[in-house]
């Protein structure tokens, strides 16, 4: 028998049996007597050996997989910060841009604001400048001329007068008969010229049935407007204001003078419209309407209001067609020049726009200005200075 092993008997039917129990060295360790008892316990029962035994090694595995869970919580801390601090970043940067975009949005809003105030500025600037041009400097001039012919007229009376008063020497018959053609030669023209003067007036004495039919057509576009009449026929409706401007144009300024801008250019396409359709009825297919703007917009607003006002189309614009769109004043004198030669009858119609005004367009028989108002005039005129 070894050290480690002791015998004891046991009685058994067969007589005592020996019994050999493996003896435990002690531990080295210094237990506390619970543990010592407990120890002692499981050493003596197999059963509890064993499920110690059980106990321990999951214990173990319960400590190696709070270790890992540990390590794996750890893990996601770390990871968990850095997260963080990318969303931090993320939003910090986020910020950045939406602060960057704000600020760009404002500059351009401001920049587009000064663009607006700028443009709004130049529209104002060039609406006086429509409204404070050619205030009846063309009227003024178109008086003058027919004042001097006035009174080339009556000075050729008084010459011929003078010269049947004077005291001359009786004369053979045959120079009388040659002095009378003279006369009667220098009486027709004077009579001519007179009448050539008001040729197209309208005066309403030489002219009254003209005259006549002019305040028919008048009455007709105030108090019967047809809006679906021939093309060349005004379509539109005639206030008062409106017939005031005509007639004014017709018999007091003879169909040449200037006349004060309404409030819109469309208010002066209707009067211009309204003097169109009237001289077509008179001229027919011989009149030919020449537009004289400073810009397409301008002669684009007049296009589409005759379009409007008379019921044309397209095709009657042209170079050769009822009316035709100028922008510069020598152009459009030239053209006339034509019409004339070519027993057309022009009739110019000078937009407000117009600055200056060329005096070679004073010369044809028709003609419409529109002047601004003095009034603007001598605002524009303050404001510069």
């Amino acid at each position: 028998m070894s050290q480690e092993e002791s015998s004891t008997a046991k009685l058994t039917d067969d007589g005592w049996e020996e019994l050999t129990t493996p003896v435990t060295p002690p531990s080295t360790e210094i237990l506390s007597p619970n543990e010592s008892y407990v120890s002692q316990l499981v050493e003596s029962d197999p059963h509890l050996n064993s499920l110690y035994t059980v106990t321990a090694e999951q214990v173990a595995d319960l400590q190696s997989t709070q270790a890992a869970l540990k390590t794996e919580i750890s893990q996601l801390q770390v990871t968990y910060i850095a997260l963080q601090s990318q969303v931090s970043e993320t939003q910090t940067n986020l910020s950045r841009i939406v602060q960057e975009s704000l600020s760009l949005l404002e500059q351009r809003k401001q920049s587009l604001q000064i663009s607006v105030e700028q443009l709004e500025r130049r529209q104002e600037r060039i609406k006086n400048e429509m409204r404070t041009t050619f205030a009846g400097t063309s009227q003024d001039l178109a008086i003058r001329v027919q004042g001097f012919k006035d009174y080339l007229t009556g000075s050729l009376q008084d010459l011929v007068t003078a010269a049947e008063q004077l005291p001359l020497v009786p004369i053979p018959e045959k120079l009388k008969s040659v002095t009378t053609e003279i006369k009667q030669d220098l009486a027709k023209e004077v009579k001519s010229n007179g009448t050539q003067s008001v040729s197209i007036q309208f005066a309403q004495q030489q002219f009254q049935e003209t005259t006549k039919q002019i305040q028919r057509l008048l009455e007709q576009y105030r108090n019967q407007p047809d809006y679906y009449g021939p093309p060349w026929q005004l379509r539109r409706t005639f206030e008062p204001v409106h017939l005031e401007r005509v007639s004014k144009w017709f018999f007091t300024l003879g169909g040449r003078g200037a006349l004060p801008t309404m409030s819109s250019r469309l208010q002066n396409v209707l009067i211009s419209s309204t003097a169109v359709s009237i001289l077509h009825k008179l001229y027919g297919d011989r009149l030919r309407t020449l537009i004289l703007a400073n810009s397409p917009e301008r002669l684009g607003e007049w296009r589409r209001g005759l379009q409007d006002c008379l019921g044309i189309g397209r095709s009657d614009f042209g170079p050769d067609r009822g009316v035709v769109l100028f922008e510069a004043a020598t152009a459009l004198a030239q053209k006339a020049d034509r019409l004339i030669k070519s027993n057309q009858m022009p009739l110019i119609i000078i937009d407000d726009s117009e600055e200056q005004v060329s005096l070679g367009l004073l010369q044809f028989p028709l003609w419409l200005a529109f002047a601004p108002d003095p009034k603007m005039m001598r605002d524009r005129y303050d404001e510069d200075f």
